[in-house]
């Protein structure tokens, strides 16, 4: 019962962290411009926000290799994090970033 429990805080954390780094680019980078809108900072967050919502899809449907994608999500995130991490006002994509991926770390380690 646990075991479902954490998966199904893992697609959270994932829905989550995809919405809000979506929100965050959209909401935020774009229209604050400058290091915000850096080609290299847009491109980590639009890969965040396709590779959480694309891990939680794999483990909506329990296929046998959610947790290579879970490992995976864990690095995106922390990198998005930490990309944000150096941006004013991101402080909501940086929590969301870092809640994912110590969850799908999680994740990835149990299945392992």
């Amino acid at each position: 019962m646990s075991d479902d429990l954490e998966l199904e805080d893992c697609i959270d954390a994932c829905d989550d962290c995809a919405s809000i780094c979506l929100e965050s680019l959209t909401g935020h980078c774009l229209p604050a411009g400058g290091k915000h809108v850096e080609p290299r900072h847009v491109i980590l967050m639009l890969d965040c926000v396709d590779l959480c919502r694309t891990t939680a899809d794999f483990m909506r449907r329990g296929s046998p290799n959610h947790a290579r994608l879970c490992a995976a999500c864990a690095d995106i995130c922390d990198a998005c994090a930490e990309s944000c991490a150096k941006l004013d006002d991101m402080e909501e994509c940086v929590e969301a970033c870092r809640d994912c991926a110590e969850s799908c770390r999680e994740m990835a380690s149990a299945a392992a």
